[in-house]
């Protein structure tokens, strides 16, 4: 059951990614552009939650997974300041 909760939670990530992409290819908007990359992190933070957790149990990804989640939302948080310049 896990291994489908998991699945679902980088599958939703990376539909979010694609979304707010195409809406950033329609309308330029600088905000969409930094929350699909955001989005991107965070579907890769999934992926290797997946693989940590499901796939290679043996292996210790914790660290690198908090890496990736704090880029992720470090970008987001440089987009913002950006934008409100």
């Amino acid at each position: 059951m896990p291994e489908a909760i998991y699945t679902l939670c980088a599958a939703a990530s990376v539909l979010c990614a694609a979304l707010l992409l195409r809406g950033y290819r329609a309308s330029r908007t600088g905000l969409l552009f930094w929350s699909s990359l955001c989005f991107i992190g965070l579907a890769l933070n999934n992926l290797m939650l997946l693989v940590d957790l499901v796939l290679v149990p043996t292996t210790e990804l914790a660290t690198p997974r908090a890496i990736v989640a704090l880029v992720a939302v470090g970008v987001l948080l440089f987009g913002l300041i950006w934008e409100h310049e």
